[in-house]
Order: C-alpha cells, then structure tokens, then sequence
C-alpha cells in the first residue's frame, strides 16, 4: 500500500507533469482530512504554493483528483493543444507583443529563433509573427519537439532543424539558418551568435539576445578578446528572468523530472542523499525542491560565497569526491567535465539540472539502458537522460508562467535593440525595463503591491540629493 507523502508527492508531480505549470506561487485548495491531504497541504507549503481558495483543487481519493475551475485537467493531447495551452497562459508576454504590434516596433523585420523548440517557444514565434515581424526557428537536434514544429509550419512560421542530424550535417544546417538573413537573433547557449560570427555572417546582423548562463560565458570570453561584433543583450541577467527561470521553473522542472524518472523504476526520492553539484539560482532552485520532497542535501560548491550561503540555507557543504559515494548527485553548474569518470563511479544516481554538452564525463557505449531515461554507467552510477539536461529530455521544460517571464523579458530586449543604437557587446537588460515587466506580472496575478509614502520619498530624495552632492550625513 502506498504511503500518504508518495500518494501526495505523485499528486503534485502529476499535476505538473499533464499541465507544465508552476507549483510555488500558486494557490490550491486541498479537500479532506485524511492523511494524504495533510501530506499535501505540507508538501504544497514546503514548494512555496499558497493555501486557500484557488482555480487547482486537489481533492485524494475522488475521480477526478485533480480540478482546475471546478473541471478536470483539460486534454492536452495534440501539439497544437499543447502550444495552445501555454498562450492561455502566457499573459505578460502577451502584453508585451501587443505593445510590440501596436507600436510597429517590429513589423518588417527579420527575426530569427535559435531556442529548445518546444509549446513556450513555439508562442514566443506566434507572438513576433503576428506583432508583424518575419520569424524563423532553428532548433538543434536534440532540442526539437517535431510535432510543435508541425504546428509553426501549419502556422506559417519556417522551421529549421532536424533530430536527424548530426556532426557536420548538424552545422551546415545552423549555417544555412543564419544565411537566410536576420536582423535579429534570440538565442539559447549562445551556439548561433558564436556560429555566425565563426563564419562571418554576424555584420548583418542589428543585435542578439542570450538566454542562459551557459550562453554568456562564452560571450564574455569573445567581448574579453574584442572578438563579439555585434550587440547582445544579457536576457539572462536580467532579474525577472534569473530570479524565477533559474531558481523556481529550473529547480521544480528538474527535481519534478528526476522524481518521475527514478519513481518509474522504484526509486524514492524521499530520505535520499542528494549532493547538488553548484549553488548558483540553478541550485539554489534544486536544493529547495530536492528538500521539500524529502531528500537529505549536501552542496559541492567551489565559490566560497555560494558554499556559504549554501551553508547558512541549512545544507551541508564540502568536496564532491567525500559526498558523492551512494548519493543522488545533481549537477547545476552548466560547466563540462562537472561529474568526472570517479563520481561516476562511486554515485548511486547522477543527473543533470540546465546542463552543456560534456557536462558529465561519460562514455556512451558503456550505458545500458535500465529504464525510460535511465542507464546505467558500465559498474557505476545510474545515469538520468544520458546526462543530457532533464527537464528537456525526461519532461516539457520549464512551467508556463516562468517562461512567459522569461520570454516577456525577451520581447522587451528586442524592443531595446531596436530603439537603441547600442555598441558591439554584451549590455545589461535595463532595470526599467525590468521592473515594467514585474509589474505586468503583478498586475496579471492580481496582486497588490505596496507603496512609498509621501514621507519615504521625501526622506529618499533629500539622501539622494546629499549623495549626489557629496554632503556628509
């Protein structure tokens, strides 16, 4: 008989996994008194959702178990129903192309996509395409869900890419992408931007957008070597998207990922040791869902302020080679060579959070598959997703609404490199920008935000004046 915490853990998972929404923010109300609702009501607290009268009921034991509004989870069983699900609810975004459309910001130009091709990324297409730009997407093998491609086609968008792909075939395509000509690229992990400067193609372009944290990196080594030609707007730095993509949509969509996975071959993640391997908002976000499922957590952290805050976080803290043997360890660092062929070894299970090519080392003729998703490494670890990133290989991605951040924040950097003549290199999303985009959010919640007194901006403008002045207090 199962246990009321996994009867409420595999309500939740479930609830994510057929809707891809977010947990943490939300509210649900839970009915009954018995002990699976008490474990929920526990489990939904400890994910950061909010308890009370809300549009998700959780109700245990009837048929249906899950409600939004009073119904059952809609069907999401075509791609089209899955691309159409995320525009309902992708309401900043939203906004922000409408102001796009209606002030012709991008009518007529040139956009191309280079991004995971899944239902969030298909809406951010529709969503240029009908403020009137001229929209391509080129997703790379192992990131393209083909039937959401279908659906852009059917839609009128170009797709470019093929899961069929690979090697020199795999870069001829990329490059045969740039050469249709943009005057805009949004990227993710930067592979297009460093693409089109490799092959001369960058000059034509107005400016680009980066996504990750894995993305910048590069770019800030090429801007080090006066070798970024064109302006990047860092959509990664920007705190509406690091804030909540990283820490909130990575961290449950990751965890969420894992759970499933070893829950399909009878492995708990509850009372596991789990060592998340980087404590930057990727593991930050880990750590907290990892925790609030029940895993014992340590970090392996080389920056000794994460390490730190880590530590003051309640985690234990040290090397990865004395907490990695018989441990669930979860890689967040988006940097190869992160799990080496010794961790490999002597972990229980290994997986990868975000994650680049290489990130662990790993041999792929010695994997055997075990079960959906999961191998195992020769004599070693149990390896999630090949080592590849999880929430894309094993799930849908991040939730919605943080992608409907993200992607507002997106719209919003195009707007920017549109209005401003900017220099070659990186440039930060501006906190304007930034907390307009914040605001739609609120406003789209329904929340109420607090405000300065009279008496605080009073007291704040004479400090500013006295800074400004150089008058000591």
């Amino acid at each position: 008989m199962t246990d009321p915490t996994t009867s409420a853990e595999r309500l939740v998972r479930r609830f994510a996994r057929e809707t891809n929404l977010l947990v943490a923010g939300r509210t649900f109300a839970v009915e009954g008194a018995d002990a699976v609702s008490h474990e929920l009501r526990r489990l939904l607290a400890a994910l950061g959702a909010h308890l009370g009268s809300g549009g998700v009921t959780f109700a245990p034991g009837q048929d249906p178990d899950i409600l939004i509004h009073g119904t059952a989870l809609p069907a999401r069983v075509t791609a089209a129903d899955r691309v159409d699900n995320a525009g309902a609810h992708m309401p900043v975004s939203t906004l922000v192309a409408a102001r796009l459309r209606e002030e012709g910001v991008v009518r007529g130009i040139r956009i191309g996509i280079a991004m995971v091709l899944e239902p969030k990324t298909a809406q951010l297409a529709l969503l240029l395409r009908d403020a009137g730009a001229d929209v391509v997407v080129y997703a790379h093998p192992d990131e393209i869900d083909v039937e959401v491609a279908d659906v852009l086609r059917a839609r009128g968008i170009p797709v470019d890419g093929d899961p069929e792909l690979s090697g020199a075939e795999e870069r001829a395509a990329a490059v045969a992408f740039l050469r249709r000509g943009f005057d805009l690229l949004l990227d993710d992990g930067s592979h297009l931007i460093r693409l089109a400067h490799e092959e001369r193609l960058a000059a034509g372009l107005r400016g680009a957008a980066e996504e990750t944290t894995s993305g910048l990196t590069p770019l800030r080594l090429m801007q080090s070597r006066g070798l970024l030609g064109i302006p990047v707007i860092a959509v990664n730095d920007a705190a509406m998207k690091t804030s909540f993509d990283n820490r909130y949509g990575t961290g449950q969509s990751c965890v969420f990922a894992i759970a499933d996975v070893l829950d399909a071959a009878g492995i708990g993640v509850r009372d596991q040791l789990a060592v998340v391997v980087g404590y930057g908002p990727v593991g930050e976000g880990v750590a907290a869902h990892l925790r609030a499922l029940g895993a014992e957590i340590a970090v392996a952290e080389t920056d000794p302020v994460r390490a730190l805050r880590a530590a003051h976080d309640g985690f234990r803290i040290g090397p990865l080679r004395e907490l990695a043997p018989g441990a669930l360890v979860v890689s967040a660092t988006g940097a190869p060579h992160t799990v080496d062929a010794e961790t490999l070894v002597v972990a229980r299970i290994v997986a990868v959070a975000g994650g680049v090519p290489g990130e662990v080392d790993v041999d792929a003729s010695a994997l055997r598959p075990v079960g959906a998703h999961l191998d195992r490494a020769g004599d070693g670890a149990l390896l999630i997703a090949r080592g590849g990133c999880v929430n894309l290989a094993a799930a849908e991605g991040n939730p919605i609404e943080i992608m409907d951040l993200s992607f507002a924040v997106q719209l919003g950097a195009v707007e920017q490199l549109l209005a401003r003549e900017l220099p070659a290199g990186l440039h930060p999303f501006p906190a304007e920008a930034d907390r307009a985009i914040a605001l739609a959010a609120a406003d789209a919640r329904g929340d109420r935000l607090d405000e300065r007194s009279a008496a605080q901006r009073e007291a704040q403008d004479e400090w500013r004046s006295r800074r400004y002045l150089g008058v000591s207090s």
